[in-house]
This record gives C-alpha cells, sequence and structure tokens, in this order.
C-alpha cells in the first residue's frame, strides 16, 4: 500500500511537470545503487589500468582516488537537482530548469557524445580481453555479439536488468576478492619485486601534475554515477532516492578502484616494462597468480563491460534521447515507449546503431577511443554546478551556502582543471561535437520553427 501511494505521488510530481507516467516504476533504492555499481564497474580497472597507469605516470591508484573525489562533488550537485526535478532526462533536464532551456539543450547534447562512445568503448574493452584468449576471433565481431544481446535484454524491460544486475555484481566482488588475495600473497613473497610501497599513490619527484592526464582518463570509469539519474521516472522511491544512491554507489565504487590500482603497482613496480598497456592488468594478474587469475580477470571483465556496464549505460542514453524526444529536441521517435514492455525501444535500436559503427570505426584504436569519451560528460558537470547556483541562489533565493554555493562552486574547478588536462583530440572532437549541436539547434529553430526555448522542463 506505501510503495503505491509513493507511486501515485511520483506520478503527480511528473504531471506537474508536463508529462504522464509512460514508463515502469519496479526500481528501489537498492536497485539504482546495484545499477549505479554496474556501469561503474567495480573492475573497471582490471581493462584500462595499464593506459590510465601510463598517463599517470605510475600512479593509477592516485589518480583513481583523485577521480572519486573530483566527481563525489558532481553528485552531491546532481542529488541536490535530482531532488528538485524526478526527471529521466538528468542533467539535460536540470540544466533546462537550473539555467534555461538552450543551456540544458547543450548540456544534454555534451551529455550524448559520451554516451555515445562510452557503449562503444566497452565493447571493445570486452572483445580485446576474448581477443586476448582467442586470438583467431575479431575484436569487433566480439563487440558486434555484446551489442545485439544486450539490445535484447534493455527492449525487454529495466526489470529483468535489474535482477542480472545483482548476480553480475556479487560475481565481480568475487573476482575482486580473488585478485587482492594473491596480490597480498604477491607483495609478501616478493615477487617480481613486489614491495608495500606508497610510489603507487604518490612519486615526490614528479609531482602532482603528472598525474592528472591519467585522472582524466580514470573519470571515464566513474561516469556510471550520473547514470543512475536517468532512472528517475522509474524507481518507487521519492525525490531524495537517487541522490542518496548516487553518492553511496560512487564511494563504493571508489574506494574498489584504489585499492586495485595500489595492489597492481606494488605487485609490478616497473610499470614501463608493460608494453601492451591494453592487456596490462592481465600481465600483472599473470605474474600473481597465473593463468588462472588471468583468464578470471579477463573473462571477468569481458563479462562486467560487454554485459552489465554496457547495458547500463545503453540504458541510460536511451532515457536522456527519451526526454529530450518528447521535448520535441531529438526526433519524435526516440519518444516511442513499447506498450507492453514499457522500454524507449526505438531509441535503445538507435544507440545499438551507433555503437556498431563506433566499434568498427576504433576496433584498432581502443586508446584513442579511452581518450575522447570524457569531453561531453565533463562540459556537462560544469554546466550543471552553474545550474545548481543560478537555481537556488537566484531563481528560488531558497539555499543553504555550503550545500548550493560552496559544494558546487568547488565542483566547478575541479572539472575544469580536469577538463583542460584532456586529450588535445578529445578537445577537438569535442568541440566539433558542440559545433554540429549549434547548427542542428538552429535548424530546429529556425527552419523546423520549433519553439525551443519553451520547452516543458
Amino acid at each position: 500500500m506505501k510503495e503505491k501511494y509513493q507511486e501515485n505521488s511520483q506520478e503527480t510530481v511528473l504531471e506537474r511537470f508536463g508529462y504522464k507516467q509512460e514508463l515502469s516504476r519496479v526500481l528501489k533504492t537498492k536497485d539504482l545503487v546495484i545499477y549505479g555499481l554496474i556501469i561503474m564497474v567495480p573492475i573497471a580497472p582490471f581493462g584500462i589500468y595499464g593506459i590510465v597507469n601510463k598517463a599517470a605516470n605510475g600512479m593509477a591508484a592516485l589518480a583513481y582516488l583523485i577521480g572519486m573525489f573530483a566527481m563525489l562533488f558532481t553528485a552531491f550537485s546532481y542529488a541536490k537537482m535530482a531532488e528538485a526535478f524526478p526527471i529521466a532526462g538528468s542533467v539535460y533536464c536540470y540544466a533546462s530548469k537550473g539555467l534555461n532551456p538552450i543551456v540544458g539543450f547543450f548540456a544534454g547534447w555534451s551529455i550524448l557524445l559520451d554516451y555515445a562512445f562510452i557503449p562503444a568503448l566497452l565493447y571493445l574493452l570486452s572483445g580485446a580481453a576474448l581477443h586476448d584468449i582467442m586470438p583467431s576471433i575479431p575484436i569487433f565481431l566480439w563487440a558486434f555479439i555484446f551489442i545485439i544481446c544486450n539490445t535484447l535484454i534493455n527492449i525487454r524491460g529495466i526489470e529483468i536488468a535489474a535482477k542480472a544486475n545483482k548476480i553480475l555484481l556479487v560475481f565481480q566482488f568475487i573476482i575482486f576478492l580473488y585478485f587482492v588475495i594473491c596480490g597480498i600473497s604477491g607483495i609478501v613473497h616478493g615477487v617480481n619485486g613486489a614491495e608495500f610501497s606508497i610510489k603507487p599513490l604518490f612519486n615526490p619527484n614528479l609531482g602532482l601534475s603528472a598525474v592528472m592526464p591519467g585522472v582524466a582518463i580514470c573519470v571515464l570509469s566513474y561516469l556510471g554515477f550520473d547514470g543512475i539519474s536517468t532512472l528517475a521516472e522509474e524507481n518507487q522511491g521519492g525525490a531524495k532516492t537517487v541522490g542518496k544512491a548516487t553518492i553511496i554507489a560512487l564511494l563504493v565504487t571508489g574506494i574498489i578502484f584504489f585499492i586495485q590500482c595500489w595492489i597492481a603497482g606494488m605487485v609490478y613496480p616497473n610499470w614501463r616494462a608493460l608494453k601492451n598497456p591494453d592487456t596490462a592488468f592481465y600481465a600483472i594478474a599473470f605474474s600473481i597468480g597465473g593463468n588462472a587469475l588471468k583468464l578470471t580477470c579477463e573473462i571477468g571483465i569481458t563479462i562486467a563491460l560487454g554485459f552489465a556496464c554496457a547495458l547500463s549505460f545503453q540504458t541510460a542514453v536511451s532515457r536522456v534521447l527519451f526526454s529530450m524526444s518528447r521535448d520535441g529536441l531529438m526526433p519524435k521517435a526516440f519518444s516511442k515507449v513499447h506498450p507492453k514492455l514499457k522500454t524507449p525501444y526505438v531509441a535503445t535500436i538507435f544507440v545499438a546503431v551507433i555503437a556498431i559503427i563506433v566499434c568498427s570505426i576504433f576496433s584498432n584504436a581502443i586508446d584513442v577511443l579511452s581518450c575522447l569519451v570524457n569531453f561531453g560528460a565533463l562540459t556537462s558537470f560544469a554546466i550543471l554546478h552553474i545550474a545548481v547556483i543560478n537555481y537556488f541562489v537566484f531563481k528560488t533565493k531558497k539555499y543553504n551556502f555550503f550545500q548550493h554555493i560552496v559544494l558546487p562552486t568547488i565542483g566547478l574547478i575541479i572539472v575544469v582543471y580536469i577538463w583542460i588536462h584532456l586529450a588535445s583530440m578529445s578537445k577537438i572532437i569535442g568541440l566539433a561535437w558542440l559545433a554540429i549541436g549549434v547548427v542542428y539547434y538552429l535548424v530546429l529553430t529556425f527552419i523546423l520553427k520549433r519553439d525551443t526555448r519553451k520547452m516543458r522542463v
């Protein structure tokens, strides 16, 4: 009875913003936390440790720790806006209401860049792991198989994905513990010169600036926390549920990332000897646990990235497209909801097609793709922080100095700092994407005559 009352109450809130309840409200708080953990992937460093560690000059553990604190301020801003606007569009909706619809469009447009690239990157990382086991099968073919499977699951409904996530999360925790036990054993026995050291945390000979390029890449692993907000119209809890789940998921994941990278850094201190960044972690796993640990890590990251995480990201981007579409900012077809399954199936299929295209282009350049996926998220995060300050301080004039001014200001400074350290190619492609967005927006406004300034959010 209580859950039914909450659902009706949330539907009333949704109607206040000009929408009707179309998606299925079946998710509880624990489901949102699990979704956040799954989309951030507790064992994510298995796949990109070598890339991050190289960019961070051997300090991957520090890079992930800085990344967690950096994103924590952004998580607080998401929590505040999710409480004020329990709508599925995430940063698109928050920027539209906190600033104005025009800025909201470009915030949504920016995040779509990353949401388009990230699933493809995940599929390729999984494909690379399997290709290392079975070299005769191309990486792209593995990626294609993952895309088809996830698309079918996502169309079937969010409840099925939520049940699968619980099993996949336990599976990842078991693998994580297996690596930690082998790693500690390797350190105790001095395998490969392994010893307890703080160098993976901080190397005084290099300084903090040396780790920032690695932070800009590892932030990728945290992007899932913002995906929780896209499920605002599918959770059974109140307005604070999304924010609470976001912060919990981010903290838990960050601690797990930090632990495994620190152990990996101590186990294999001569990180420059790892020639292939794409498979560096698996080489480390082999050095301390033999073929058994290596295969476990490869298969584990394959399932975690290719199925669980990519599935969740596909869910997130389809919800953003759904939200922007019903406001007239994307093709109308993206807002179509399956009458029986209650999922935005057209948007889901579109995301799959984009993933196939991106995978075909970057199948032999995974490291390049990993450097391209943060521009949109960091840009939209910066807009989000500004939206929090503007909405609570200037629009509603009901604000808490610490929560609505101090925290988002610090978050904005951190995001801008990380943005500055993005790879040049990431900035070039990101700015080009924004330029395309400007052209698209002008076409909507002046050719198609859409009144984009009066969107419902």
